[in-house]
This record gives structure tokens, sequence and C-alpha cells, in this order.
């Protein structure tokens, strides 16, 4: 049954609203996924508050024009999911990890970043950065690796005395 007029603009609206909101988008190109598996990943995203909606790439294409995104849209094949975020970087971090064990039926093929279209392998490189709170442990074991190294040489002096 074909969609109607009312319907797709009503569509395109809840689009463009969603994607407005947003800083990051990813599209998800998803294949044979089944009930149980989709309830997983809507229930991983939102717990992250990261949104997903399955859209038509002819009127999610309308929505993204009317929000100004700038570059060159990647090709979108199959059926598509968007997860977008007001994080920059949940969205395309949980699809990844979801995909990690959902190889077949789910697949990352770009998306939406600061304003910029971004290709399949630079949204797999966003979706690889860890967490913030990761990424401060490693700068503060950084800081700290000359400290403890020299406390060890400090050590190792006094035990020869």
């Amino acid at each position: 049954m074909p969609i109607t007029l009312d319907k797709k603009k009503e569509l395109v609206a809840s689009l463009e609203g969603a994607l407005k909101s947003a800083n990051s988008v990813v599209f998800v190109k998803f294949d044979k996924l089944q009930v149980a598996d989709v309830n997983t990943l809507r229930r991983t995203l939102q717990a992250q508050e990261v949104g997903y909606q399955v859209a038509k790439k002819t009127l999610l294409k309308r929505a993204l024009v009317t929000n100004g995104v700038t570059g060159e849209l990647p090709e979108l094949p199959g059926q598509l999911a968007i997860a977008y975020s007001a994080d920059l970087l949940a969205g395309a971090r949980e699809v990844f990890a979801f995909q990690k064990t959902h190889k077949e039926n789910v697949s990352i093929v770009g998306g939406v970043f600061e304003g910029k279209y971004m290709n399949a392998s630079e949204m797999m490189s966003i979706a690889t950065i860890p967490p913030l709170q990761t990424l401060r442990g490693m700068f503060v074991n950084i800081i700290n690796s000359p400290i403890q190294r020299f406390a060890v040489v400090l050590e190792q002096i006094a035990l020869a005395k």
C-alpha cells in the first residue's frame, strides 16, 4: 500500500526534527534482522540517548537537503535506518558494537558528523574512538607514566645503597 502525500510530509517533518536536534547521524543498512534483534538494538541505543528510525531513502534525502548538510551524500544501498544523537560519538559507537555480533545483517554505510557527510570508512573510524572517560584515563596514564618510572628508579637506587 503506497504512502499518502500527507503521511510523506509528516515523515519528512519527523526526520527533519530528528536531524536538526542531532550533532551526529549514522546511516545504518540492515537486512533480514530479526524483530528481537531490532528491539535489542533500539533498547541499547535508547539507553545511550540515541534515537533510531527506519526511513525511506527518498524521504531521508529530502530531510537532509533542508538541514543544510555539506559534502557529498554517500551511496545508501538496501534498507536504511538512521541513528541520531546529540552526543557526537554515541550513535556510531553503539551501532558499531551491535554490528560486531550481527555482521551479515547490520552495517554502517555513512553518516553526518558535525554538519558534513561522511562515508562508511570515516564513520567506522569515528565509531572506534573510545568513550570520554576512557580517553581521560589514558591521558592520566600517559602523564603518570614518567613519574612512576622515576619513582621506580629512585627505589632501585635506594635499594642499591
